[in-house]
C-alpha cells in the first residue's frame, strides 16, 4: 500500500507527517482528515473552491488527470504551480505521494470542520 508524506506546514502540520498504508481510490483530502490533519475543505470536497489545494512534489504522474472543472478552480488558487491539484479531486493510486500544503488559501476566514 502506498504512503503519503506531508511536508511541514507551520499551522496545519508543523512537524510534517508520514501516513503509511494508505487505501487506494480515496481522496488525498479525506486521507489527511482521517489522519488528524485539519485540511481546509470549504466546499465539502465537491470541487467548488480551492481551499484544499496541494502541491504534489512526488508521485504527481500516478494521479488521474485533472478534470476541466478542477483546472478551472485551480486557476483561482494561491501559489499555483504545475504540480498543483485539489486534494479532494486527487485519488491515491499505487505510488507514494509527497505533498506540500501551500501557506495560504484564498479564504479570508478558515472553516472549522
Amino acid at each position: 500500500m502506498p504512503k503519503i508524506t506531508v511536508l511541514p506546514h507551520a499551522e496545519i502540520c508543523p512537524e510534517g507527517k508520514v501516513i503509511e498504508n494508505v487505501p487506494t481510490d480515496v481522496s488525498v483530502c479525506q486521507i489527511l482528515l482521517d489522519n488528524g490533519i485539519p485540511m481546509e475543505h470549504a466546499c465539502e470536497m465537491v470541487c467548488a473552491c480551492t481551499t484544499c489545494h496541494i502541491i504534489v512534489k512526488e508521485g504527481f504522474d500516478s494521479l488521474d488527470e485533472a478534470s476541466e472543472d478542477e483546472e478551472d478552480m485551480l486557476d483561482k488558487a494561491w501559489g499555483l504551480t504545475f504540480e498543483s491539484r485539489l486534494s479532494c479531486q486527487s485519488y491515491v493510486r499505487d505510488e507514494d505521494l509527497v505533498i506540500e500544503i501551500p501557506k495560504y488559501t484564498i479564504n479570508h476566514a478558515k472553516e472549522n470542520h
